[in-house]
């Protein structure tokens, strides 16, 4: 499925004729200006999913942020933009097909990562409560209570709940879901199965940032089905091997001169993936 079209942003006559109106102050950045232009990125042409291919500086990034910026897309995290931003989004142009779903948003790195120090904070709360649940456990279960009247209702039950149960058992049963039971790697997959619905427009920036290379197949596909079934259209920002392997991906290579297509077993860190393993290839028979 296709929403986004294209997405046109300013050449580089355009960004000097703004830059160069600007009163000197004391900017010493105009970004982002400059970023994209200085490979001659133009315009983005989209298929279902589309990716930005390239290395630190090389403009993904911002590509990515301009472009939501541009849409209104959703987002939760602030990202890093000047006091030019605006003037540069207005500068852009696009064509969608139809309406962008309203469920379309960006998912950044920042997203991924406050999510998990989220469940950190949780985790941190639950074992304060674990701790409390232990002691609650032990003065429940030798207690010599006695009820006297329906106030002391809800105490009996967990003297009879304490009284037969294990100490596990109580506390586990109290503590209802424990978040715990997910790692960094496994949180930060369920919350793009959780974020990423039918029928939208998403932006990911660099989604394979805390997975290890199991987990980066397991979102490749979970992806592939996502725009295959699903009609959702996707505009990912990676270097992932993994990733950049997509089935049907259209692939900017950002760190060419002039910006090109490539495929992905042309691009420069697949290669030397490739020529590392072939030159070990004896080790792993």
């Amino acid at each position: 499925m296709i929403y986004l079209s294209y997405f046109e942003f300013p050449d580089r006559e355009a960004e000097y004729n703004v830059t160069m109106n600007v009163q000197r102050t004391c900017y010493d950045t105009f970004y982002p200006f400059q970023v994209l232009s200085k490979h001659q990125l133009r315009m983005l042409d989209f298929e279902p999913v589309t990716i930005l291919y390239g290395g630190n500086g090389s403009g993904k990034t911002t590509a990515l942020n301009v472009i939501a910026e541009k849409l209104g897309l959703r987002r939760d995290t602030l990202y890093n933009r000047s006091n030019f931003f605006e003037d540069y989004t207005r500068m852009c142009s696009f064509e969608t097909i139809g309406k962008i779903p309203k469920v379309s948003r960006i998912i950044t790195s920042d997203d991924v990562f406050d999510f998990m120090l989220n469940l950190r904070s949780i985790n941190e709360g639950i074992d304060q409560k674990r701790e409390e649940l232990f002691e609650e456990y032990q003065e429940a279960k030798y207690s010599r209570f006695q009820m006297r009247s329906l106030e002391d209702y809800e105490q009996l039950k967990k003297v009879n709940s304490a009284r037969r149960s294990t100490q596990s058992k109580f506390v586990r049963g109290n503590l209802q879901d424990n978040i715990r039971e997910h790692s960094n790697g496994e949180s930060a997959f369920l919350y793009f199965c959780d974020q990423i619905k039918e029928d939208g427009l998403y932006l990911l920036d660099e989604p394979e940032n805390s997975l290890s290379p199991e987990k980066q197949q397991e979102l490749l596909r979970f992806l592939e089905d996502s725009a295959r079934f699903f009609h959702c259209q996707f505009v990912i920002a990676t270097h992932s091997p993994f990733l950049l392997s997509m089935k049907g991906a259209k692939i900017y290579d950002l760190d060419e001169e002039i910006v090109d297509i490539k495929r992905w077993t042309e691009l420069g860190n697949v290669r030397a993936y490739y020529e590392f393993f072939k030159k070990h290839e004896a080790q792993f028979e």
